[in-house]
C-alpha cells in the first residue's frame, strides 16, 4: 500500500496540472454550442440541397482556398468554414459571412479546443495529453484501492474544510471515489481517441481490430484534379438520394492531387456529431466513387465512433453535458488541489533533536 500510496502521489503532483487544464477546458468546451453567441447561430437548419449547394458555392466563392466546410446543424445554425493556418469563418445557411478570422486566438473556441486537444504544441501535445489520460485511469483504480482503507471516514465535500494538506487530502480522497465512475469514462474515451492500441483493447471483445481498422479507413481512390466549378447540388442531391435520413455535415476539399471530394453525412442513428457515413466523389466531374454507411461498420467500430460524443457530451441532451460538466470540474479541482497538496503543503521534516551530552 505504501508503494501505490507512492506512485499515486507522486504521479499526481507530476501531472495533476495538465489534468487540470483538460478538465477546466473540457467543461466550457462542452457547452460551446451554447455560448458562442453570434447572430443566426440558433437558426433552424436547412436540409434542402439545393440551398445547402448554393451556400457551399458562395461561400467557396469567397474563401478560394478553403479547406471545406463544416455544415450547420441543429444545435448550432452556422457553416464553419476552415482554411489553412487558422483562417476560418462563420456563414449563415444562405452563405452570408457573419464573422471571420485570420487566426485561431480570434475565437475562443477555437484556441481552447486546440489548448484541450493538443496543449498549442500540435502533435507531441496530442501525446502528452494521451499519456495524461492513461494516468487518470491510474489514479482512479489506484484512488479506489487507497479509498477503500479509510472508507469508514467517508465525508463528501465539494471544497476542503480548511486550505492544509490534511483537509485537502481528505476531500481529495472523498471527492475522488464520488467522481471514479464518471473520471475512468473521460480518461477512458479520450485514451481510445488518441491511442490505437487502448481503442483496439476496448473494442477488441466486440469486432476483430483489423476489421474495425478497414471500416475507419480512408479508402484508395484516384480523382481527377478539382474542376473550376463543380456541381454541389448534384453531389448533395446524390448524397441525399442515398441516405435520406441523413443530414449534411463536413465538405473536404481535395488537399492533395488525385484527393477525391470528401462529403460525411450523419445519420439518424448515429451519435458522432458529425457522423461517419461518408461519400467520395471524383473531384473533376461529380462522381460517386465509394459509399460507406456507419450504421453498416462492425460493432467494434460503432463503439469506437460513440467515443468522442460521449466524452465530449455530444449525446444524451443537456443531462449527459452537465454529467460531463461535472466530471470535467471534478478532474480541474482534484488536478489542481493535488498540485497545492504536493508541492505547497508538504509536511516539514522533523528536526533530530541533539544527542546528549555525555
Amino acid at each position: 500500500m505504501k508503494l501505490l500510496d507512492l506512485v499515486h502521489r507522486w504521479t499526481g503532483g507530476l501531472i495533476g496540472l495538465v489534468l487540470a487544464i483538460l478538465g477546466l477546458t473540457g467543461a466550457i468546451l462542452v457547452h460551446k454550442d451554447s455560448w458562442v453567441m453570434l447572430p443566426h447561430a440558433s437558426d433552424t437548419l436547412v436540409r434542402d440541397p439545393a440551398a445547402v449547394a448554393a451556400a457551399t458555392d458562395r461561400l467557396l466563392g469567397a474563401y478560394p482556398s478553403a479547406n471545406g466546410i463544416v455544415y450547420a446543424s441543429e444545435r448550432f445554425g452556422l457553416h464553419q468554414v476552415r482554411g489553412a493556418d487558422g483562417v476560418g469563418a462563420y456563414a449563415d445557411q444562405t452563405g452570408m459571412v457573419v464573422t471571420h478570422w485570420s487566426s485561431q486566438w480570434a475565437r475562443p473556441e477555437l484556441w481552447l479546443f486546440d489548448l484541450h486537444h493538443h496543449l498549442f504544441a500540435g502533435d507531441i501535445g496530442e501525446t502528452v495529453i494521451g499519456v495524461a489520460g492513461l494516468c487518470a485511469l491510474l489514479f482512479v483504480i489506484t484512488g479506489v484501492i487507497l479509498w477503500w482503507r479509510t472508507r469508514r471516514t467517508f465525508a463528501f465535500r465539494l471544497w476542503p474544510k480548511r486550505m492544509s494538506r490534511p483537509a485537502i487530502v481528505m476531500q481529495h480522497r472523498d471527492l475522488g471515489i464520488v467522481a471514479a465512475p464518471l473520471l475512468f469514462l473521460s480518461a477512458l474515451t479520450g485514451a481510445m481517441m488518441i491511442f490505437k492500441p487502448v481503442a483496439a483493447i476496448v473494442v477488441a471483445p466486440f469486432s476483430a481490430p483489423s476489421d474495425v481498422v478497414a471500416a475507419l479507413a480512408q479508402p484508395k481512390l484516384k480523382s481527377g484534379p478539382l474542376a473550376a466549378r463543380p456541381d454541389w447540388r448534384a453531389m448533395l442531391e446524390r448524397a441525399r438520394q442515398r441516405f435520406p435520413d441523413a443530414e449534411f455535415r463536413i465538405l473536404s476539399l481535395p488537399r492533395k492531387p488525385g484527393a477525391p471530394i470528401g462529403l460525411r453525412m450523419k445519420r439518424a442513428g448515429e451519435w458522432l456529431p458529425n457522423g461517419r457515413t461518408s461519400l467520395w466523389f471524383d473531384a473533376s466531374d461529380g462522381r460517386l466513387m465509394d459509399v460507406r454507411d456507419a450504421l453498416a461498420m462492425p460493432t467494434g467500430a460503432k463503439l469506437f465512433n460513440a467515443a468522442y460524443p460521449v466524452h465530449a457530451g455530444k449525446v444524451g441532451g443537456l443531462v449527459w453535458r452537465l454529467v460531463m460538466t461535472a466530471s470535467g470540474l471534478a478532474m480541474a479541482m482534484l488536478g489542481s488541489l493535488a498540485i497545492w497538496s504536493f508541492w505547497f503543503r508538504r509536511p516539514k521534516r522533523k528536526k533530530r533533536a541533539p544527542a546528549a551530552v555525555a
